[in-house]
């Protein structure tokens, strides 16, 4: 029973079949879904310590600096540092906070990006879940985490605190309506909200490239409503240090504001993950006409370094975007999004629509 590096189906399912048979069916599937829940904490544990790394590593270039280069071989053991000292921190909480809210609000935090990572498809296979309602799924679990943000303001009794948590309610709110339009753009092309069908319908070419000029405007702007949404720079005025010390967070210390941290790059990573899937085919190799020299070179990179190669870049492009602008105020985000955004998104879902039912898609 063998199984091919490019796909990932025969793998998973000769794994079932060994818990199936060694096991009873009801304790196979929970040994598995363990499995499975352990294999995406051990991820997202990687996914935060590195993507730290490389935050600091990004601005420093930007910034004509080196960035972390004592602890460790260039500096690759800082986050490890950083961890093992907000781990031993002690966690304090002020007199007149809500203590329940308080200690509940980092969780709800981060298990809006967990139970979003599962849908991602890193593979032909390699997918937690695939839902038929796969992209209306992650818009509708990620729009959790902003609960855990206001009850962070709220039950920490501190008035920096509460303006943060105010700020980030109304930005995501705001913006979660031009990042859904954006990849409605795309669902209206493809077809589908299952992200299994979406990549597959990339096979002939990204729909990047193949849908137009709507797909390109769709795709800038979900990154932009997704820079927003996740409170990123330019618009982090959630906790924007020079006016509410850290915001929401102001009154969290060890592992509870480690939580908030790690939350915000996993969302990073998801923005990722979805935009590459999305406009970028996913795991599907880069393809151009019928040069069949250059295709057959592409297809022998695997599909699983395809999908990190181009969720690299939209994260390069992220954090390029956060350290390049300076922070926009509260009221020129909400009119970016209210004046701009949202019309140009209604507009372009028009054309969309139009391109699709006049078939000038390629």
């Amino acid at each position: 029973m063998g199984f091919s590096i490019y796909d990932f189906s025969d793998f998973i399912n000769n794994i079932h079949a060994f818990l199936s048979e060694t096991f009873s069916p009801v304790a196979g599937n929970i040994i598995g879904m363990v499995i499975v829940a352990a294999c995406f904490l051990g991820f997202i544990a990687l996914l935060g310590l590195s993507l730290v790394y490389i935050e600091r590593k990004v601005c420093a270039l930007f910034q004509q600096r080196l960035g972390p280069m004592r602890v460790g071989k260039w500096g690759t053991a800082q986050t490890v540092a950083d961890i093992i000292k907000l781990i031993f921190k002690e966690p304090l909480m002020t007199k007149d906070s809500d203590k329940f809210l308080f200690n509940l609000a980092p969780f709800i935090v981060m298990i809006a990006p967990v139970m979003a990572i599962s849908l991602i498809p890193f593979s032909k296979g390699l997918q937690a879940v695939d839902f038929d309602i796969g992209i209306f799924y992650i818009v509708a679990v990620s729009s959790i985490g902003v609960t855990g943000i206001l009850l962070a303001g709220w039950s920490s009794n501190n008035k920096y605190s509460l303006i943060g948590a105010m700020r980030s309610g109304a930005q995501i709110v705001s913006y979660e309506l031009s990042v859904i339009l954006s990849l409605l753009t795309i669902v209206v092309l493809s077809g589908s909200l299952q992200l299994s069908v979406i990549v597959e319908s990339q096979r002939e070419g990204w729909w990047i490239f193949r849908g137009h000029i709507p797909a390109i405007i769709a795709f800038i702007i979900f990154i932009v409503a997704s820079t927003a949404e996740s409170n990123r720079g330019p618009f982090d005025m959630a906790e924007a240090e020079s006016e509410l010390t850290a915001g929401f967070h102001t009154e969290y210390s060890g592992i509870k504001f480690a939580y908030f941290f790690l939350a915000e790059y996993v969302n990073m990573f998801i923005i990722a993950a979805v935009g590459a899937t999305i406009f970028f085919g996913g795991w599907m190799p880069l393809h151009i006409g019928n040069i069949e020299f250059f295709n057959n070179a592409m297809d022998l990179i695997p599909p699983v370094i395809w999908f990190f190669m181009k969720v690299s870049a939209i994260i390069f492009l992220l954090m390029w975007f956060k350290w390049t602008f300076p922070r926009l105020r509260i009221d020129q985000m909400l009119t970016l999004e209210w004046k701009y955004l949202l019309p140009l998104n209604i507009m372009n879902i028009l054309l969309m629509s139009i391109v699709v039912l006049t078939d000038f898609h390629f």
